[in-house]
């Protein structure tokens, strides 16, 4: 009869993933101990391997909790548990009697290939040391890690796991540097741009901003979760700037290029202050892209819409839902409404010669903030230079406090100022130069205001939700069959459509009295040109009146005679013609 070989479970574990894609540990450690068992003579039933670290509650390791249930399935086989280091069991000690005291609970027993384990109670003392000292060399790793991270954030280079639209690369002086991943840079930009501006209302329409982009990076479903985007709009690095509180690493320039600028990052915190006043709705998609934005005329609540289904296809619909509306169920076709809304936009297409002249204005305008802006960088001098005398004075008193808490305050308000300070150096550079030019900065929204049918002609959802809100300040008001009420737009729309429909001159340098008045004409005194009507003096009241009937007399301080239209009030006696409207 032949002896069973006594069988053996080999554990592996190395700290981290990247050990175990990019490095060997994990093999190297299971052929020594395959090595071990050959010369002892055991038979190797399983391998269970650990990419974590050793600190810490063993049961988080996936590798160890699956050793332990097989030792559990199998209570009556007695294996060896081998395994290479001391260290590779535990690197703190209470750990490692902890999983020692588990592990004989399941009657299995252990073997080293560098330490040879002995029962006696010299040898659990012997056993102890080893382990407290790898707890120790682990924690002195732990402690020379930090001290180097904390030192190259003080130089300003990121130390972390790289953040959405950056990537790696060799920095010339040593270690690496953050630089820009296109297109997701892009991406991130348009996002926090958009958010600071307003036009992305909430962190939901950011979140249906970036998931509309295959290359963002998602979870295993398909979605960005939303702590993901909170993370986005609050991190600093985005503007360039980098600080790690638990490490006492205050608020710095770093030397990665920022994405948007620090005054973007703070539009964006003081947003997130305040409750957002036009939350998007979810249902909102590409199929009805006026949900939401226009409401009926009989209730003024927004219309809903579906899709109903008929006999061979469904039929997209606009409707009120509004209990006790006239308009209740009545259905809109969905082309329709849209037509007529994209009609509606045509109609605010201004002119070329508007165009031109607002072009015209807006370059006057252009280079009246490029002068401004030598006077502002005095002013922004002058507040950088009386920040610097609060924060020496706050500095002074910091030297003189003995309470924790007043200190601790006088701090709090330096963060304060020194953010203050960045946010002004900032701006400083700024004032020397534009960013872009006047070309490249109004293209795009001369362009828009030329022809705002085109963006929403496009297929993507978050464009047509923009012609909304820069075309429009309010929601528009629909009746079927009857179509849109006049709409509220935005200032340039407004400011160009008053322009194309103005009927009138400018007033006078004087004021609203004309400085030219006509002559006073007495009763002995006849009209001095046959072109013109004869006219007579009434004493009494001081006013002139028309010989004829085919003119009509206004003044300001009486009723309007004739309530023709076109006719304007004026502050003195003046006549027109009702034929021909020709001033008398």
């Amino acid at each position: 009869m032949t002896d069973t070989p006594q069988k053996a479970l080999i554990y592996c574990r190395v700290s981290s993933t990247r050990q175990k894609t990019k490095g060997s540990g994990l093999d190297s450690q299971e052929h020594r101990c395959r090595l071990h068992a050959a010369t002892k003579g055991y038979e190797v039933e399983s391998v269970f391997p650990d990419d974590i670290s050793g600190s810490g509650d063993f049961m988080k390791r996936p590798g160890m909790v699956a050793l332990l249930e097989y030792l559990d399935k199998h209570p009556s086989n007695n294996y060896v548990v081998i395994f290479d280091d001391l260290k590779r069991l535990a690197r703190d000690t209470m750990s490692h009697l902890m999983l020692r005291m588990t592990l004989r609970q399941y009657g299995a027993d252990v073997e080293c290939l560098n330490y040879t384990f002995d029962d006696s109670p010299e040898g659990e003392f012997v056993e102890t040391l080893f382990a407290a000292q790898g707890q120790l060399e682990a924690k002195q790793g732990k402690r020379q890690t930090i001290q180097k991270m904390k030192a190259r954030l003080e130089n300003g280079y990121w130390v972390f796991f790289k953040p959405v639209g950056y990537r790696y690369e060799k920095a010339k002086g040593g270690g690496k540097i953050l630089v820009k991943d296109e297109p997701l840079a892009s991406i991130v930009t348009e996002a926090l741009e958009g958010f600071a501006s307003g036009r992305f209302q909430t962190k939901a329409e950011v979140k249906y901003f970036l998931e509309s982009f295959p290359e963002y990076p998602k979870g295993s479903n398909g979605k960005i979760h939303n702590q993901r985007i909170e993370d986005l709009l609050t991190r600093v690095v985005y503007a360039g700037y980098l600080e790690c509180e638990p490490w006492d690493v205050s608020l710095r320039k770093a030397q990665h290029e920022p994405l948007i600028s620090f005054e973007t990052y703070h539009k964006i915190q003081e947003r997130l202050k305040v409750r957002a006043n036009a939350p998007q709705r979810k249902d909102i998609n590409k199929d009805f892209p006026l949900r939401g934005a226009v409401v009926c005329a009989d209730c003024e609540r927004p219309l809903t819409a579906c899709w109903s289904k008929g006999k061979t296809k469904h039929h997209p619909y606009y409707y009120c839902v509004t209990k006790g509306c006239p308009s209740r169920s009545k259905h809109i076709r969905r082309e329709i409404i849209e037509s007529e809304f994209e009609e509606l936009l045509k109609s605010l297409s201004p002119s070329r010669g508007l165009i031109s002249i607002a072009t015209t204005m807006f370059k006057k305008l252009w280079d009246h903030r490029r002068t401004y802006q030598k006077a502002r960088q005095h002013s922004l001098k002058a507040e950088l230079a009386k920040i610097e005398r609060h924060v020496n004075r706050l500095l002074e008193r910091i030297m003189d406090a003995e309470l924790p808490s007043v200190v601790k305050a006088y701090e709090a308000k330096i963060k304060t100022y020194e953010e203050e300070r960045l946010l002004i150096t900032e701006k400083l550079s700024q004032c020397v130069k534009p960013v872009r030019s006047f070309e490249q900065t109004l293209r795009t929204s001369l362009a828009f205001l030329s022809n705002p049918h085109v963006l929403w002609a496009s297929d993507r959802l978050e464009d047509k939700r923009a012609v909304l809100k820069l075309a429009f300040t309010d929601r528009l008001i629909y009746r079927k069959n009857e179509g849109f009420r006049t709409p509220k737009t935005t200032l340039p729309f407004k400011y160009l459509g008053d322009l194309c429909a103005q009927n009138g001159s400018m007033a006078e340098r004087e004021g609203f009295e004309p400085s030219i008045r006509f002559p006073r004409y007495s009763l002995s005194r006849g009209a001095p040109s046959t072109t013109r009507p004869s006219l007579r003096k009434v004493r009494n009241n001081n006013i002139l009146r028309p010989k004829s009937k085919a003119y009509i007399y206004i003044n300001s301080r009486w009723p309007m005679l004739a309530k023709s239209p076109g006719i304007c009030r004026l502050s003195h006696a003046r006549y027109i013609r009702r034929d021909s409207g020709d001033e008398v």
